[in-house]
């Protein structure tokens, strides 16, 4: 049976990727009087990098080879804290709502004794403030471990951080399911063992989510039903993906992973 649901937060529980870390990353490069700026298509191909730091060294080697070798590690290291800062003002400021379905789903889960858990890359000074601002006083304690920044050396796509979680759980992944927005998301929790399913947004639409239970472009709420691109359930259902759609899907892929190894 279906024990825990396992959150990827940027991009999965609210999209800060465009309205949260793209604006911080740019408003911090102007403050420290850097010409740097981040638009929608050069931060898509970033977010291929998980984690601020590393990000910005890809930039650097990628589009800036020009900036002096020096302190670099220092100069990342000042950026990423000017950076926290103006994303925790954005996310504060109430600019940064949970995506269609999430506040419901995390609800039901509640509600079915579900355990909740969160594996990101983000830091746990950015998990918190989010969930306090963009859920509820109180969002922090619905989540039983809280996987997050520097917990493990590697990030995604390296499963480790839900490794970390699983340990924490003290479950085996076949008893989670993860949700998750990216192909990065996706690989880390397969390469965890865990069934995922994805709802993307507009930087990862175009990824190859290959193996996800179930790819949408959103959870939705009533009324709104998400559109699917690929399911491992013969139905089509286009009602939003709840609580029942998930239990249903990771029933399904059960039997099929026995039916596998029997086979």
């Amino acid at each position: 049976m279906l024990q825990a649901l396992i959150f990827d937060v940027d991009g999965t529980l609210a999209d800060t990727e465009r309205w949260g870390h793209r604006v911080a990353f740019n408003r911090a490069f102007a403050e420290a009087g850097l010409n740097w700026h981040w638009d929608e298509e050069i931060y898509g191909r970033l977010l291929a990098v998980t984690g601020g730091r590393e990000r910005m060294r890809y930039f650097l080697e990628l589009c800036r080879p020009d900036v002096p070798a020096g302190d670099l590690d220092g100069l990342i290291e000042d950026l990423q804290g000017l950076k926290t800062r103006h994303y925790h003002e954005l996310v504060e400021q109430g600019g940064i709502p949970a995506r269609p379905g999430i506040l419901r789903l995390l609800q039901e889960g509640q509600a079915e004794g579900l355990r909740l858990a969160i594996a990101t890359t983000t830091t746990p000074a950015n998990v918190e403030v989010l969930l306090k601002h963009s859920f509820a006083a109180d969002a922090l304690d619905w989540f039983e471990v809280i996987g997050a920044g520097d917990a493990v050396s590697r990030k995604k796509p390296a499963p480790d951080i839900y490794l970390h979680v699983l340990r924490a759980l003290g479950l085996p992944p076949e008893a989670c399911l993860a949700l998750e927005d990216s192909e990065v998301g996706l690989a880390a929790a397969s390469a965890a063992g865990i069934p995922t399913v994805i709802s993307y947004n507009d930087y990862t639409a175009e990824q190859d989510f290959s193996g996800a239970l179930l790819v949408c472009d959103r959870l939705s709420e009533p009324g709104e039903p998400p559109r699917r691109l690929q399911s491992i359930s013969p139905r089509q259902n286009p009602s939003p993906v709840d609580l029942a759609t998930l239990c249903a899907l990771h029933a399904l892929w059960m039997t099929n992973t026995r039916t596998t190894v029997t086979v």
